[in-house]
Formats: structure tokens, C-alpha cells, sequence
């Protein structure tokens, strides 16, 4: 009787979990992958980062109103949902920039690119020790692809891009801008084209329940 109450109790905590995790990994691709992409990837000077399973790519349900097609971003959680039909979404992890360099607001993917090169701003270049200019490749900070978001005529100079450090996937450390891992910014990239809409969400208006207070707080990350 003990075992069988042992064996009750192990199903009843595993139909819970089943019943908070709704959603399924997506597994990573090479269809999207380019043979550029390929030789490129096989070329950068970072290993491949084993990111904790909240930030892989997952399908999940989306209970917002935005319209399927859309990107929406919560940096609270460091996640960007790509909005899809019935309600769900492709959930993906990203880096994020510290609060005081984030942007929040509606805007829309105003120019494309694939492996772009990085002119960083006066105001990066004063921040951080950098070039002028990194020319496109695995070992550029843009990483595989970039998307420029633009609101109205104006750019943001918020940009949503690959990464050539993806350890950090999960944090805030980037200077503004989001940043995925280059094999998943190849994956939206797919999906979206110019004019798509982005809503980023402002600083303490996220409510996912995998963002980084609830996890620490649940032990997913001790």
C-alpha cells in the first residue's frame, strides 16, 4: 500500500507539471541554415551554449491580443514571442539591455540583414573599448542576422540580432539592444519581413511565468 501511495503520488506531481509546462521544444534546424550560414557557423569563435531549457525555443500558449505575425518582447523575462494563429506563439530566449538602455514602445522592422556589418555608435564606442567597424562574420557582435526597428521614418536604433556570445542568453547586459542566439535569430528572421510589428513591452509589464524572479524563486536555477 506504501508503494502504490508512493507511485499515486509520483503520477499526481507529474500530471502538474505536465499541466504548468504548456509547450513543446522546437528543435533547432539546419532547413533555415544557408550554405554561407553553414560555413560562417562552423567559423565562430564560441562554443555552443547549453541554455537553461527555459530560454529554448519552445511553442507555446499566448494569451495576449496581439495579431498573429507580430513580435512582441518582454525584457522583464528576456523572452520575444513570435505571435502565431490559435493562440500560440513561438517563445524565444534572448539578452537584453540593462533598464537603462532599453526601449519600449510599438514599432515596426524597418530593414533586414543577413550577417551584417556593426558601425557602433559614438555613445557605444564611449562606453565600451571597440572599433569603428567590424566587418560581418561570426566574430561580429551582430552575429547571423539583424532587424532594425523603426517608428514611423525614425530608427529606434533598437535592433533586434544574432549574438557571438550566447552564455548570455537569459540576462541583461547588452547595451539596448535584443539579442538571440544566431541559430534562433536565422529561425524569426524566416518568419518576419519588413513591416512586421514589434511591441516591447516597458520594464514591470511582463507577466510570463518563466521570468527571472519566478524562477529563482521556484529553484529552477539553483
Amino acid at each position: 500500500m506504501a508503494a502504490r501511495g508512493v507511485l499515486v503520488a509520483l503520477f499526481g506531481v507529474g500530471v502538474l507539471l505536465g499541466g504548468c509546462m504548456q509547450s513543446t521544444i522546437e528543435p533547432a534546424s539546419e532547413a533555415n541554415l544557408t550554405v554561407r550560414d553553414k560555413k560562417l557557423l562552423a567559423a565562430a569563435p564560441y562554443e555552443n551554449a547549453t541554455l537553461p531549457e527555459p530560454y529554448r525555443r519552445h511553442i507555446v500558449e499566448y494569451h495576449r491580443k496581439e495579431a498573429p505575425g507580430t513580435i512582441l518582447i518582454d525584457s522583464d523575462a528576456r523572452y520575444l514571442y513570435y505571435v502565431m494563429a490559435d493562440n500560440k506563439a513561438i517563445r524565444y530566449g534572448v539578452t537584453v539591455g540593462e533598464e537603462a538602455m532599453a526601449w519600449s514602445g510599438v514599432a515596426k522592422v524597418g530593414h533586414m540583414t543577413e550577417w551584417p556589418s556593426w558601425t557602433p555608435t559614438p555613445g557605444e564606442r564611449a562606453r565600451m573599448d571597440v572599433p569603428a567597424f567590424v566587418s560581418p562574420g561570426p566574430q561580429n557582435p551582430m552575429g547571423a542576422r539583424a532587424m532594425y526597428l523603426f517608428a514611423g521614418n525614425k530608427d529606434t536604433l533598437y535592433r533586434i540580432h544574432g549574438t557571438n556570445q550566447p552564455e548570455y542568453i537569459g540576462q541583461a547586459i547588452s547595451s539596448g539592444c535584443i539579442r538571440m542566439t544566431n541559430e534562433d535569430v536565422i529561425d524569426l528572421y524566416k518568419r518576419v519581413k519588413q513591416g512586421t510589428v514589434v511591441v516591447v513591452l516597458a520594464p514591470h509589464q511582463g507577466d510570463s511565468p518563466f521570468s527571472p524572479q519566478v524562477a529563482s524563486s521556484s529553484g529552477l536555477f539553483n
